[in-house]
C-alpha cells in the first residue's frame, strides 16, 4: 500500500471514530445539557492529557509567548465546544456536519485579517459557492431555523478562528500551553454553570462520557499518523466522509433521514472545500495553505490532541511569506 493510500485509510478510520464519538454526544444530549456533557468530558480527559503532558520535555514555563492570541483562542475553543455539542444534541447529524463543513471556507476568509494573506478570485468564488451550500442546508424561510442551526454556524466560525490562531502562533508556543489553557478554561467555565443545569448521572452515562474522551484521543492519534504517512492534500479531504457516517448513524440510531436539501447543500459545501484543498495542493511551498496546515478537528473541547499534532509537524512554515497570495 502506498503512503498516500495508507494515509487516506488512516484518516477515514479517524473520522469514523470521530463520527462515533459524536453519536455518543447526541445520545447524552437528549438528557443532559451541553454544559454538563462538556464539563465531564473535559474532566475525564485530564488523565489522558496528563500522559501527553508527561511527554512534554521542553524546559520552560506555562506562560504563553502570545498571551493575547492564546486568550482569544481559549475563548474561541470554549465557545466551539459548547456550540458544537449543542448542535449535535439538537440537530440531525447530517445537518450538523454539513454546516460544520463550512469551516475551511471560514478559515480561508480569516486568513486575510489574521495571517495577512491575499486570496485570489478562484478561492473567493469557492467560498461564495460554499456559502450558497450553507444557505441550501438552512433554507431560511423554507424551514424552521432553531438554536441548533445558530450553534452549528457559531461552532464553524469559532472553530475556524481557533484553528487559524493555532496556524499563526503554533510554531512559537509550547504545545502544553496551547493544550492546557482551553482545557482549564472549559473546566472552569462549565463548572461555574454546572450547578444550574446539573442532572444526576448514572454510572453507565459516566461511562459514555469516558468513551467520548477516549474516542477523541484515539481519533487524534490516528489522524496524526495519517498526516505523518500521507500528503495533506490526500488526507485533509477525508473529513468529508463524516457525512456518510452521519447518514448511516442518523438513520440507525435516531431515525433520521437525509433530506434532499441537506444532501444538495452538503454536496455544494464539500465541492467548494475540495476545490480549496486542490488549489492549495497545487500552490507549492511558496504559498500559504491555511486549510491544509490546520489539522485540528472542531467540536471536541478536550484539546489535548493538539499537543501531538504540533509535535507531528509545524502549523506554520517560517519560510512562507505571510503576504503571499492564495490562488
Amino acid at each position: 500500500m502506498s503512503p498516500n493510500a495508507k494515509g487516506a485509510l488512516l484518516s477515514l478510520i479517524a473520522f469514523g471514530v470521530y463520527a462515533t464519538h459524536d453519536v455518543f454526544i447526541k445520545t447524552l444530549g437528549a438528557t443532559y445539557s451541553p454544559i454538563q456533557i462538556v464539563f465531564f468530558s473535559v474532566l475525564l480527559s485530564f488523565p489522558l492529557a496528563t500522559i501527553s503532558l508527561m511527554r512534554e520535555r521542553a524546559p520552560s514555563t506555562l506562560l504563553p509567548v502570545h498571551p493575547g492570541w492564546i486568550a482569544a483562542r481559549t475563548v474561541a475553543a470554549v465557545i466551539t465546544g459548547f456550540a458544537a455539542f449543542y448542535a449535535f444534541a439538537n440537530l440531525p447529524l447530517t445537518q450538523t456536519y454539513a454546516i460544520l463543513f463550512a469551516t475551511p471556507l471560514i478559515i480561508t476568509v480569516l486568513s486575510i485579517p489574521v495571517l495577512g494573506e491575499r486570496v485570489r478570485l478562484p478561492r473567493w468564488v469557492a467560498v461564495a459557492v460554499g456559502l450558497v451550500g450553507v444557505m441550501v442546508v438552512l433554507r431560511p424561510g423554507g424551514t424552521d431555523l432553531e438554536l441548533g442551526h445558530a450553534a452549528a454556524l457559531l461552532a464553524a466560525f469559532t472553530g475556524a478562528f481557533a484553528s487559524i490562531i493555532l496556524r499563526k502562533i503554533g510554531s512559537e508556543e509550547r504545545p502544553v500551553v496551547v493544550m492546557l489553557y482551553p482545557m482549564v478554561a472549559n473546566f472552569l467555565v462549565m463548572g461555574v454553570m454546572l450547578p444550574f443545569v446539573y442532572v444526576p448521572m448514572p454510572v453507565e452515562h459516566l461511562g459514555l462520557l469516558a468513551v467520548i474522551s477516549v474516542f477523541a484521543w484515539v481519533g487524534g492519534r490516528i489522524i496524526i499518523s495519517a498526516y505523518q504517512t500521507g500528503e495533506a492534500a490526500i488526507v485533509a479531504p477525508m473529513q468529508y466522509s463524516q457525512i456518510l457516517w452521519a447518514t448511516v448513524y442518523g438513520f440507525v440510531f435516531f431515525g433520521e433521514n437525509l433530506d434532499l436539501y441537506t444532501g444538495i447543500g452538503a454536496a455544494i459545501i464539500i465541492a467548494s472545500g475540495l476545490f480549496i484543498v486542490f488549489r492549495e495542493s497545487q500552490g507549492g511551498g511558496s504559498i500559504n495553505t491555511p486549510v491544509l496546515r490546520t489539522r485540528s478537528r472542531i467540536g471536541t473541547p478536550s484539546m489535548f490532541r493538539v499537543s501531538d499534532l504540533m509535535k507531528s509537524g509545524r502549523f506554520r512554515d517560517k519560510n512562507v511569506k505571510d503576504d503571499a497570495p492564495i490562488d
